[in-house]
């Protein structure tokens, strides 16, 4: 009789090499236990950090409130698919003839059968066990089929009004990215094998950065994205010298030193953000679009936003606007004599900017006498989702937790905005900082970002309700000060910059909001995204810039008429300004005549860190 078994040495699976599982194979056990156990006592130490202020009272947002929103809006999807057993039977019969079929592809698989190596567009998946090991190659496959049949689910679901069906399909996402295989011990073939390789010693080193990360938050996680300790404001960024040359409650004002003899007669002030801090323009200098200016010839003025507290609770865009800008304008010209000035606002720096150049044409003030907005909405119909977060419901909801304490802590913000790119900005860290146990490398941009600020409540509040939940502004019901502004009343030449990959502030979202001015307005499109398409310097050579002199209704047909330029756009908006006005005179000593240095650039207000 023939013999059914593989005689000795036979692969009894001829698709799978048995070696490859040498390197998940525990090879020291005593050790491993033992490190083991230290990485349950640093995680019972992470457990304490965030139990903890909780039950001081320090923590007062439950838990549970981020999921709520979640929770009920994915009901609304299950209750569809759930309602009718026919709709419930077809969803589920579609998902497991998927789920079959990877299950017949890998028996093949591991009959011998050759399949083509697929190419690899997911970075989550780099690694080459993902596809050369048959178990997380089934892992891999099974995901990815059940993320696409998930967010079928919520595209196909009837009777979802927009903003529901935008939340759901978000949410979705949030889920599936938090659920993939390459965020979990072992499941991820790299975290498995280091595991092994070290006796879990990464597990130890992770568990210990997880609870210094929660007692960073003070209770909250907060993910380690950079090596801060290789970073310091005013020592290896925000380098480019200037003195402070005014003060107010919300903002200093910063004036730059001349790098040139001769400057144009026009000074330029920027308003950035108060969301993060200003310095994202000055990294240092190879990035620094502040110091580009100096050395092209500009008298560089930038406002330098407080981090507000309970004091500030009640400063609204009204005083942002009163104390912010035209404190700065005032400074500007107390220090140079001039009363006109080139402004540059900045995402929601710019939204501020555009607000208040309304408010001043209903005044008579002619002081902006042009504008460059950076990525900047005025008109949020198109806003992406951070709109996710903004209905009656939950603004109303953070309203009265930011009047408890008069503000929002910057964390809740720029989690926010870590979650609009979770498979970026969070889980890579989650993975590398606590289960692989790496210290993250330094990179200026992510210190940058984890300085956050927070938002002062009456100001966060008017600009949540004023711009992503009614569209006030480009809609031409915005009141400040008495006063109903519109947009319209813009009559100064405006140079609209949108980056292509924003995910802030969407292209879409910016080309549309150039339609509400009542000038000139030049729509610069830029690669990259809301960073990284902003500070782009010349001499890097990256990216590429469109621009077109049609000025279509939609979005999408001007991108068909623009022409495509290599490199940064900083050069073409010098262009630009230069048209505008190009005469020069001598340079200019910050403060001038009339105003006494304060303290040297940055300033004081951006070195509070929360």
């Amino acid at each position: 009789m023939a013999n059914d078994k593989p005689a000795a040495g036979e692969n009894a699976m001829p698709g799978f090499d048995p070696h490859l599982m040498d390197a998940y194979v525990v090879k020291d056990p005593q050790a491993m236990a033992l490190n083991m156990a230290r990485a349950m006592e640093n995680l019972g130490k992470a457990a304490s950090q965030w139990i903890a202020p909780r039950e001081k009272g320090e923590v007062i947002d439950p838990v549970t409130e981020p999921v709520v929103e979640l929770v009920k809006t994915m009901n609304r999807v299950a209750e569809y698919w759930m309602a009718d057993p026919q709709r419930t039977l077809e969803a589920q019969t579609h998902l497991m003839n998927s789920l079959f079929a990877i299950w017949m592809k890998s028996m093949s698989r591991l009959s011998g059968e050759q399949a083509a190596e697929e190419p690899v567009r997911d970075k989550r998946f780099a690694d080459a066990d993902w596809q050369r090991n048959p178990f997380f190659d089934f892992l891999r496959q099974v995901y990815l089929v059940v993320c696409d049949w998930a967010e079928t689910l919520v595209d196909k679901t009837e009777g979802l009004d927009d903003h529901t069906r935008h939340k759901a399909a978000f949410y979705m996402k949030q889920l599936t990215a938090a659920l993939s295989p390459q965020n979990f011990l072992f499941t991820n073939p790299q975290t498995f094998r280091e595991t092994v390789a070290s006796n879990g010693a990464n597990l130890v080193k992770g568990m210990k950065m997880l609870a210094e990360d929660i007692a960073a938050g003070k209770g909250d996680l907060r993910i380690r994205q950079t090596d801060s300790s290789k970073f310091a404001v005013g020592v290896n960024m925000a380098l480019t010298p200037g003195k402070v040359i005014a003060q107010s409650d919300v903002c200093e004002v910063i004036q730059y030193e001349p790098t040139t003899e001769k400057v144009l007669k026009r000074p330029l002030l920027i308003c950035p953000p108060w969301i993060n801090k200003f310095y994202i323009l000055d990294l240092n200098p190879q990035k620094s679009f502040i110091k580009w200016c100096v050395d092209q010839g500009h008298t560089v003025f930038v406002i330098s936003w407080v981090n507000p507290d309970e004091r500030h609770a009640e400063k609204d865009w009204l005083a942002y606007i009163r104390e912010g800008v035209d404190f700065a304008l005032d400074a500007v010209e107390k220090a140079t004599g001039e009363r006109e000035v080139n402004a540059i606002g900045y995402c929601v720096g710019g939204t501020l900017l555009s607000a208040a150049m309304a408010l001043h044409a209903q005044e008579g003030n002619s002081r902006i006498a042009s504008a460059t907005l950076f990525t900047t909405q005025v008109d949020f119909t198109h806003a992406g989702d951070l709109k996710v977060f903004v209905d009656e419901e939950q603004v109303a909801g953070l309203e009265q937790r930011m009047r408890r304490q008069g503000y929002l802590d910057g964390s809740k913000m720029a989690t926010a905005f870590n979650m609009l790119r979770a498979s970026e900005l969070i889980w890579p860290y989650f993975v590398n900082n606590y289960l692989k146990g790496h210290d993250p490398s330094a990179f200026d941009l992510l210190y940058w970002n984890s300085d956050s600020t927070r938002m002062g409540s009456a100001n966060h509040a008017f600009y949540l309700r004023n711009c992503y939940l009614y569209n006030n502004l480009s809609q031409g019901r915005m009141q400040l000060d008495g006063r109903t502004l519109s947009l319209k009343d813009v009559k100064v030449p405006i140079y609209n910059l949108a980056t292509r990959e924003d995910h802030i502030a969407p292209a879409k979202s910016v080309y549309l909001g150039s339609a509400s001015f009542g000038g000139p307005v030049t729509f610069v499109l830029s690669g990259s995204g809301h960073i990284a398409g902003v500070v782009n310097p010349p001499d890097k050579q990256k990216y590429q810039f469109w621009t077109s002199r049609k000025k279509p209704k939609d979005y999408e047909d001007w991108l068909i008429s623009a022409e495509e330029t290599p490199g940064s756009w900083w050069p073409h908006w010098q262009k630009w300004i230069e048209k505008l006005n190009k005469e020069k005179v001598p340079a200019r000593k910050p403060g001038g005549d009339a105003l006494n240095a304060i303290a040297d650039a940055p300033g004081t207000y951006v070195m509070e860190r929360v």
